[in-house]
């Protein structure tokens, strides 16, 4: 047996201590709240963290520079043109980025069999971009993500590079994005429920 195998059931109580508090102090999205309560439930498993996907007007000091990133508008949910026009007004400095994120979800196993199956029916639900993103042994962890991304530079500096025109463009398809990616999201959790009755 391996360590992670273990000592499963202390990690399993400590990231529900963690998520009980995230709720507490609404930290965590709602609308993937009763997927991670479905896959809490199941005894081989547990969530560490998750995102039910988002669209984000961001600023970075420099290309990649993340740690020294600032938000100036995030949304789980779709957005409109005004809503990512003002959060665009705010940029004085540094890139300007629009993004979108897909759902992602990490999701300890307690063997490397339950890590497979639930990497299979992530797959099967469209989370294409799923994958085992760590094992150890300390730990077994499926990465649940799907493939819809952006990000399209805006300005510099200050400086805006494109037309209001071109942002509603953009805005139109990462909420087409945001809501195909949300669509899968219900579909594990149907799926999910399948595998509990099992």
């Amino acid at each position: 047996m391996f360590l992670y195998e273990k000592n499963f059931e202390l990690q399993k109580r400590k990231a529900m201590e963690s998520l009980k508090e995230a709720l507490e102090k609404a930290l965590v999205d709602e609308d993937i709240i009763s997927l991670l309560e479905k896959i809490n439930s199941l005894p081989n498993y547990f969530t560490t963290s998750s995102c039910s996907g988002r669209i984000t007007v961001m600023q970075m000091p420099e290309f990649g520079d993340k740690v020294n990133a600032e938000w100036l508008g995030k949304w789980h949910r779709r957005v409109s043109l005004e809503e990512v026009l003002v959060a665009v007004k705010k940029h004085d400095s540094g890139m300007l980025w629009f993004m979108l994120h897909s759902p992602i979800i990490h999701v300890s196993a307690k063997t490397l069999k339950d890590a497979v199956e639930l990497l299979n029916l992530a797959i099967n639900c469209g989370f294409k971009h799923s994958n085992i993103k760590s094992i150890s042994h300390k730990k077994l962890v499926v990465e649940i993500r799907s493939t819809e991304r952006m990000d399209v530079p805006l300005g510099a500096n200050g400086e805006l590079w494109v037309s209001e025109e071109y942002i509603a463009k953009i805005v139109n398809l990462a909420n087409a994005q945001l809501r195909r990616a949300k669509e899968k999201l219900k579909r594990l959790e149907e799926e999910i429920e399948k595998l509990k009755k099992n």
